[in-house]
């Protein structure tokens, strides 16, 4: 069994607050900004995709997903792009249907467990850059796909290790816990630009939506079961959630996987962390810090690189995956 590396994130002694990790992640960090070269592919049901490429005629690709309501300049994604373009790596990354700045064209958008588009992008990315060995990256919703995806699906060999942080694997569970109060800020800020986005598609959507009800929505629940599951033909969002949800897939993992969820995550429950499963898989990784709030895991000053950053690298180059596997939680 494989080996893991225990160097758990430890922040500054002041810093570890999972809510003050958040917002100081999200308002202060400044990543050095990447120089994508931007290509859209068509997709076979009339709509398309903006990837974003950094290449460094290197034989290692990373595919990076971004989270809820992100694109491929969130905080997170140009930390990750800029620190895997500095050891040497060629980067993709991805905008979800209606992310990026610019709305797709069909009526579907883009939901935690929509892996035929990172299906896509996967195929693209073989048939067009030369890579020997690919990892997948992501955060948070990026995250949930890229583990039901490494659950579903036949992988081509050239896939050889994956590295998810903040992942709601169970989403059912944690679209109750962003609807608490404490969580209200959040909820309020993704709900904005889901709202908006349903407006402005609205002409393509299906008559029979409730989009009267569209101001009045407080929660994901509400949100998922009213316009998610019918655009993407689940039932109801439990329907959804239980579909979707990682959790449900993490047994079929073949490839060595790096699960990392922070106790003080605000937006995960207990049943995000499969620590039982963990214990008895042979290739997924789960770390369970202390602190890192969601996608938090800070660096030392504005420009420096997350733990979360580093984290990736040292297991996406780690050489001897044959030693026994070691967990602690």
């Amino acid at each position: 069994m494989p080996l893991i590396d225990q160097s758990f994130y430890n922040p500054p002694h002041y810093l570890k607050n999972g809510h003050l990790q958040i917002f100081i992640n999200a308002l202060l960090r400044k990543p050095e900004i990447v120089e994508y070269q931007r290509e859209r592919i068509n997709t076979d049901d009339g709509d398309f995709l903006d990837l974003d490429w950094l290449r460094n005629d290197s034989s290692h690709l990373a595919i990076l997903c971004h989270g809820l309501e992100g694109d491929t300049k969130s905080i997170s994604i140009l930390g990750i792009a800029g620190a895997l373009q500095k050891r040497g790596w060629d980067v993709l990354a991805w905008n979800f249907r209606s992310c990026g700045g610019v709305m797709n064209q069909t009526p579907r958008f883009y939901h935690g467990g929509a892996t035929d588009d990172l299906e896509r992008v996967i195929q693209h990315a073989f048939l067009s850059h030369p890579a020997q060995t690919i990892a997948l990256v992501g955060f948070s919703l990026g995250g949930n796909l890229i583990l039901k995806y490494l659950g579903e699906r036949v992988r081509d060999p050239r896939i050889s290790r994956a590295v998810t942080f903040s992942v709601p694997v169970d989403l059912s569970a944690s679209s109750h816990r962003m609807a608490l109060s404490e969580n209200r800020i959040y909820m309020r800020h993704f709900l904005k630009t889901m709202r908006e986005k349903i407006l402005k598609k609205r002409s393509i959507l299906p008559d029979h939506l409730p989009f009267d009800r569209l101001p009045n929505i407080k929660t994901f629940h509400e949100f998922d079961d009213l316009f998610t599951a019918p655009l993407h033909g689940f039932q109801n969002a439990e329907d959804y959630y239980h579909q979707a949800s990682a959790k449900n897939y993490l047994k079929e993992i073949k490839i060595p996987t790096l699960l990392v969820n922070a106790r003080n995550d605000p937006f995960l429950t207990a049943s995000c962390f499969p620590t039982a499963l963990a214990k008895e898989h042979t290739q997924l990784f789960l770390e369970t810090p202390l602190s890192g709030g969601h996608c938090g895991f800070l660096p030392e000053n504005r420009q420096g690189e997350c733990w979360s950053e580093s984290r990736t690298l040292t297991f996406l180059e780690e050489e001897d995956f044959e030693i026994e596997k070691q967990l602690t939680f």
